[in-house]
């Protein structure tokens, strides 16, 4: 850290340079400024810098290089990990980036660093467009991009970033560059799984695709239907067509008006079908699913930008979240999975799911750092809860999870849905063989490993 009067001047200059706002923690309005989507997570950083635009980034990264302070992004602030904040450093906040610019006549829109999911889709929706996005509205759109991108529509429209034409990045240097597969390749194929390992994205150019009707089968059972309702739904993914998606799960019963009012805050199964089409075809897909009894359903018609919104938890709760990408989903891995949905923590918003892979994703692009692009079934023990007396039960049920999972794990994993699991987790998201790549491209961009607060590459 820079002497004190140093600071202090430099700290004078960057409120006056920045269009944004500057937080300190003396000032109002830090607390709020360095609160996060998940409430486990408790940081305190020396200075939260609000950015409006890509030059007041680079302001920011200049400012920290000068005092020598770590640097943590913060797009949406949805990282399970806290990777948004730290402990006595720079906070590049980017929230207030959140333009979403759609260009329909050339199937792409232009997004700034710090929107959200929500902002994107509901931008597309009027032009029945859309691209792959996160399984909840408020996940932040950069991270989860650059970071490999897995949703509703991954099957029929490949990942998020398999959908990622360009990156305006601003470099631990602080020199903003615009990266595509033309200019500036060999980033461009690091920022495809590596995420915000190179620099601060403060707008990204998406691919678009037409999207004109979507529709689901959301159908909830008795727990001891499970079984019956896993298998059912692997079946008619597998030979159904990638228009098709979704997940077989187990929640908590909510307080909503399509559960009875006796099952609410009790254990339940559940399939929810997403299909990428009309309400009809989706319908003929549901029947068998429909045909096993059940206590309520939804299915319907129902807009993408909707959709997304479904499943949101809101901010404020605990979370601990992971996942297995799969081999397959014999039998013998559905029992192990219904089994251990008696353990789950109920009542809380704890979501117990197993979601399927394949079309698009499997036939994108095998260059990238993606490794689990492979594996047809994936995992995804999904941990939230109110009581920091449930921490330890709630982390030990979603570790159960992984470890029933691991006769059949490809070795693979997403890190976006990942929390700090060790660099032999780091490794598994990016691949082995990637390493090395990855690694010298953070020495070339990154040599300092400014942006360390992520799921790290080290310079190598």
């Amino acid at each position: 850290m820079a002497p004190l009067s140093k600071a202090g001047a430099a700290l004078t200059a960057l409120r006056e340079d920045l269009s944004g706002e500057v937080f300190t923690p003396q000032d109002p309005g830090y607390d709020g400024a360095r609160t996060v989507f998940n409430a486990m997570i408790d940081r305190k950083p020396a200075v939260i810098a609000q950015c409006e635009s890509a030059a007041d980034v680079v302001t920011a990264v200049r400012f920290a290089r000068d005092l020598d302070l770590k640097v943590a992004v913060r797009g949406g602030g949805h990282s399970v990990a806290g990777m948004s904040l730290n402990d006595g450093g720079l906070v590049v906040d980017l929230r207030r980036m959140h333009e979403v610019t759609v260009h329909p006549a050339a199937r792409a829109a232009h997004v700034e660093g710090g929107a959200t999911m929500s902002h994107l889709d509901r931008a597309c929706q009027p032009y029945d467009l859309a691209t792959t996005g996160g399984r909840a509205s408020t996940t932040g759109v950069g991270g989860f991009v650059l970071g490999g991108g897995t949703g509703w529509l991954d099957r029929k429209f490949g990942l998020a970033v398999d959908n990622l034409l360009g990156v305006d990045l601003v470099t631990a240097d602080g020199e903003l560059l615009h990266v595509t597969a033309e200019d500036h390749p060999e980033l461009f194929w690091g920022l495809h799984g590596g995420g915000g390992n190179f620099g601060i994205a403060t707008s990204l150019t998406l691919r678009l695709h037409e999207l004109p009707a979507m529709s689901i089968a959301f159908v909830l059972y008795l727990p001891e239907r499970g079984p019956e309702v896993v298998r059912a739904f692997r079946d008619l993914v597998e030979a159904g067509p990638p228009e098709a998606s979704g997940a077989a799960l187990y929640v908590t019963g909510p307080p909503e008006d399509f559960v009875p009012p006796h099952l609410v805050g009790l254990l339940l199964a559940g399939a929810l079908l997403t299909y990428a089409g009309p309400e009809e075809e989706m319908r003929e897909l549901a029947r068998p699913l429909l045909a096993i009894p059940h206590e309520s359903e939804i299915v319907t018609a129902i807009p993408y930008a909707d959709l997304q919104c479904m499943i949101d938890d809101p901010p404020g709760l605990r979370n601990y979240w992971s996942a297995e990408y799969l081999t397959g989903l014999p039998d013998a891995f559905v029992d192990a999975f219904c089994a251990r949905a008696a353990s789950m923590p109920v009542p809380t918003g704890t979501q117990h799911l197993v979601f399927p892979q394949g079309g698009a994703i499997a036939s994108g692009p095998a260059d990238y750092p993606v490794p689990y692009r492979d594996a047809p079934w994936a995992v995804h023990p999904f941990g939230i809860w109110e009581d920091e007396a449930d921490d330890e039960r709630c982390r030990q049920w979603v570790k159960d999870v992984r470890a029933d999972a691991r006769p059949w794990s490809t070795g693979a994993v997403y890190l976006n849905f990942t929390g700090d699991e060790g660099g032999d987790r780091v490794v598994s998201g990016l691949g082995s063989a990637n390493m090395r790549r990855l690694g010298e491209l953070k020495r070339q961009y990154d040599p300092d490993n400014i942006f360390r607060f992520n799921h790290n590459i080290r310079p190598v």
